[in-house]
């Protein structure tokens, strides 16, 4: 009997997320390549790491992994998805239960050569305390790779949506916070200016810089790729190439919803 069509693809956010991780991956790759000898086992801090796709990815390459999460439930999923990793994986990784701004009490000055800080300023209510704790433990020459909301495009949710007044509010320069539509999160976002005078500021300037999630974040979900498990979707890989390529051309990386700033410690 011929198998069947694929079952129905993931939901919208999934699929956002699996871009988003697709885009972070080839980016950071591009980077660590770029600045350390292939075959080196980099010494590799995640700092809010979540369910853990970034570090058990950078696990499987090779490097030695620390994990740093505060949320419970996160952390349990960190440990469940890591104990269905070879044995040889799991020794590479350590996961702790801890707060961005608690890098000095877990790590020495600089015991790692990458340290990744993706999504956590956006709630953190000390941002600048995390940035120089992250700085703090990078060893010189080290690689920050830091993802935020990006303030200047704000504007376009309520826009897009036709909310003339919500648009307005994005707009005022001094607009950082908003809220997350689907979550209902109260949230804060960072301009690209005001970061790099900050990295600056704890000596790890900014190297270079991406948009993340030009297109997709404002798309209609049902013009969005259904990518079903196990099945090619050519649709997926043309977004793909379209994101990459604007993440990394201007203007259009200045639009997109997230940034992707890489630091070097100086």
């Amino acid at each position: 009997m011929a198998p069947g069509p694929p079952g129905p693809g993931p939901a919208p956010g999934a699929v956002r997320e699996l871009l988003r991780e697709e885009l972070l991956s080839r980016q950071l790759d591009e980077q660590i390549v770029a600045r350390y000898p292939v075959g080196r086992r980099l010494r590799i801090l995640d700092v809010g790491m979540g369910r853990g796709l970034q570090a058990l990815r950078l696990a499987r390459a090779g490097h030695a992994i620390t994990g740093l999460e505060s949320g419970p439930e996160l952390l349990t999923a960190a440990r469940e998805a890591l104990a269905a990793e070879p044995a040889g994986i799991q020794e590479r990784v350590r996961l702790i239960e801890g707060d961005g701004r608690e890098t000095g009490a877990h790590f020495a000055p600089g015991s790692f050569d990458v340290v990744l800080c993706h999504g956590v300023l956006m709630s953190s209510p000390e941002p600048d305390a995390v940035l120089a704790g992250l700085a703090r433990v990078l060893a010189p020459g080290g690689l920050l790779s830091l993802v935020v909301r990006n303030a200047d495009a704000l504007a376009f949710g309520p826009g897009l949506a036709g909310d003339w007044a919500g648009a307005l509010s994005a707009l005022d320069p001094d607009t950082t916070a908003f809220t997350d539509e689907r979550t209902g999160r109260a949230l804060r976002a960072d301009r690209l200016d005001a970061l790099t005078a900050t990295l600056a500021g704890i000596a790890a300037p900014l190297h270079v810089w991406y948009g993340v999630q030009v297109f997709s974040e404002w798309a209609d979900d049902a013009k969005l790729p259904v990518v079903a498990e196990g099945a090619h979707a050519p649709g997926l890989e043309r977004l793909l190439a379209a994101e990459d390529r604007a993440g990394r051309t201007d203007p259009y990386r200045r639009t997109a919803a997230l940034l992707h700033l890489c630091g070097v410690r100086g």
